[in-house]
């Protein structure tokens, strides 16, 4: 029997320990996002046990399962740097020589001059900063003056916030755009990101109305997807991530329990091909905010919500569950961790869960796709054959 719909969900920024060049990107010594979280805030993920989670490494209070019903493992980050797009790119295979750029003292003058001049206002900020920080603290200014906040952070981002009411959501996508257009050659920052927000003075809140303008990427998966014949329904934030590259169909979701039950919907709908799912809630809400509870009480949720993913599964659909970096919020930094992600494979048809070891490269699951698929991979190494029925 051979697969013939893959179901590949992200669980953005749940690392699972942090890989052996940590300091070089400028990690708390120790992170570790589901390590981290299940030692400070006891959990119950009974289904993410069953597959396997605890199989891959000690957790504390999360057993290993004697007969995991998952393959299971965890990927390193082959790729220089730890953000969204590093991640997803490598997933569809590929692998960056170098890092995008970081611009932890803001973006240079001449930069901005020439924005401002093209959106006919002037910025705040323009430094590297938590999103919720920068609006309580620029917020009023904004308010007064009508000129958006700017900013980044340890991640390769050119952050636009704006008050819904103060910038409309046409007008400060349209901003982005005109940056998405001038950040190129050695500006090229990996996204540029709408962070639209709404509320008063000491109560501003960010809206579900983000929108992320990444870098076009290289020829990848999902171009050799398309090309194949082979449909790829997105669900969430992976339709920016690519542009819409191979993609058919997608849902855009405003949370994680959307998202799953958008992923239900699609497999009620697709017969053949890949459907593809980022779970941002994890990252965007708790992970950058230091909210363990949060965190924890999110992941307990999309525990709760597996069973109705695994009961859509038909016997040939392979059902994958991963991440794409860390973001531990028990640390001090409420930055992206640079940590091994866990890697989940399961199907109601196939053989009972086997070990997948540490694989090199997060490259090694599109690897696996492409070749269930027969279209090319550019890089990585499958490991069909060990989950194959």
């Amino acid at each position: 029997m051979k697969f013939n719909r893959v179901v590949w969900v992200v669980l953005d920024s749940v690392g699972i320990g942090a890989m052996p060049d940590w300091a070089a990107y400028g990690d708390p010594e120790g992170s570790d996002t589901l390590g981290n979280i299940a030692k400070q805030r006891p959990m119950k993920l009974p289904n993410l046990c069953m597959l396997g989670i605890g199989n891959i490494k000690p957790l504390a209070g999360l057993s290993a399962a004697p007969r995991p019903m998952a393959s299971y493992g965890r990927c390193a980050l082959k790729s220089p740097g730890k953000d969204t797009t590093t991640g997803h790119w490598e997933m569809v295979g590929v692998l960056l020589e170098k890092p995008f750029p970081l611009y932890p003292q803001g973006f240079p003058a001449e930069f901005l001059a020439r924005f401002e001049a093209e959106i006919g206002r002037g910025t705040l900020g323009n430094i590297a900063a938590s999103g919720t920080e920068i609006i309580a603290e620029l917020g009023d200014e904004h308010m007064r003056s009508g000129d958006p906040i700017v900013y980044t952070s340890a991640d390769s981002v050119f952050q636009i916030a704006a008050h819904e009411d103060v910038i409309s959501l046409f007008e400060l996508y349209r901003i982005c755009e005109i940056a998405r257009k001038k950040l190129v050659g050695p500006l090229e920052v990996g996204r540029v990101i709408a962070r639209p927000f709404t509320g008063t003075s000491g109560n501003y809140t960010r809206t579900t109305n983000r929108k992320d303008y990444a870098v076009a990427p290289p020829r990848m998966l999902l171009d050799e997807l398309d090309r194949g014949g082979v449909e790829v329904h997105s669900v969430g934030k992976i339709f920016d991530i690519f542009l819409g590259r191979g993609i058919r169909n997608y849902d855009k979701t405003k949370s994680n329990a959307e998202g799953l039950a958008k992923t239900i919907e699609a497999m009620g709908e697709l017969e053949r091909g890949l459907i593809f799912t980022n779970l941002v809630d994890f990252d965007s809400l708790y992970g950058h905010r230091n909210n363990v509870e949060g965190y924890a009480q999110a992941l307990e949720d999309a525990d709760a919500a597996l069973p109705g993913l695994i009961e859509a599964l038909r016997p040939d659909d392979l059902l994958i569950l991963t991440a794409d970096h860390g973001c531990d919020p028990t640390t001090a930094s409420t930055d992206h961790s640079r940590e091994y992600v866990p890697l989940l494979a399961y199907s109601p048809g196939s053989v009972e869960g086997r070990d997948l070891g540490t694989r090199e490269s997060l490259a090694d699951i599109g690897s696996t796709v492409a070749e269930i698929f027969s279209v090319h991979s550019k890089s990585g190494r499958s490991f069909l054959d060990l989950i194959a029925p």
